[in-house]
């Protein structure tokens, strides 16, 4: 979705201070969907979206993170909300592993240094997704962005000018049955593989090269756009 990847057409998403979430397409002028707040709430503002599950001409999910914590998915196949939790921090950023496989993982990343990392393969009644939280800095993480050559690693964006290398390792057996015998997911492992400070100012923007493993580019608020590559990572 949005960039060609996956299948279905080629939308946009936003989410907006209005706590809106609306889905566009780049040939109409008004959008295709929005996703509104309970009228008469108080909303709370919708800081970052993100397209997952196109995994073929049907199915496509958004996911949503607000500042007062919540992250809510949404199934645009079947005009529901499929799932929300809070995180207790604000939503900084959110992102699929893969944006064209069925849904696999998602990486959300908070205020107050926290990020944490769900499995969506199964989804619990009452627990929802199994995730694995972690303390990545003493700042804000701005950013979890998922390797394109390899799902299992990640980089994130530190409000401290940092940019962490994690690595997640699946579990011997990723769902289990409680004692009703419904089956819940069990979250993984999380390595912090490297840390570098690469600016005096928060890296609020990230990305990964699609071809060239490694290759990255980042922004800072100190008004700078660098480039940097990522060595030994097919060791991983």
């Amino acid at each position: 979705g949005g960039l060609n990847v996956g299948g279905g057409a080629p939308e946009l998403v936003t989410g907006s201070r209005d706590g809106c979430v609306r889905v566009w397409d780049p040939r109409q002028q008004d959008p295709v969907l929005s996703l509104e707040p309970v009228e008469g709430d108080t909303p709370a503002d919708c800081w970052t979206v993100a397209f997952g599950n196109s995994y073929n001409d049907s199915e496509r999910c958004i996911c949503a993170g607000y500042d007062n914590g919540d992250v809510k998915m949404f199934d645009l196949r079947t005009m529901q909300l499929r799932w929300d939790t809070n995180v207790r921090n604000g939503v900084c950023h959110l992102q699929f592993d893969r944006k064209d496989i069925l849904m696999n993982k998602l990486g959300v990343s908070t205020l107050e240094s926290n990020m944490v990392v769900y499995d969506l393969r199964t989804y619990h009644p009452t627990e929802g997704y199994a995730g694995r939280k972690e303390k990545v800095t003493k700042a804000t993480v701005w950013g979890t962005h998922f390797l394109p050559q390899n799902r299992e690693v990640w980089a994130t964006c530190g409000g401290d000018g940092s940019v962490s290398l994690y690595k997640y390792s699946y579990p011997a057996e990723r769902k289990v049955k409680d004692a009703d015998g419904i089956e819940k997911g069990v979250a993984g492992n999380v390595e912090l593989l490297n840390n570098r400070t690469l600016s005096s100012q928060p890296i609020v923007s990230f990305d990964w090269h699609v071809n060239k493993g490694g290759l990255c580019v980042f922004a800072s608020l100190d008004q700078t756009v660098r480039v940097a590559i990522c060595t030994k990572l097919h060791l991983q």
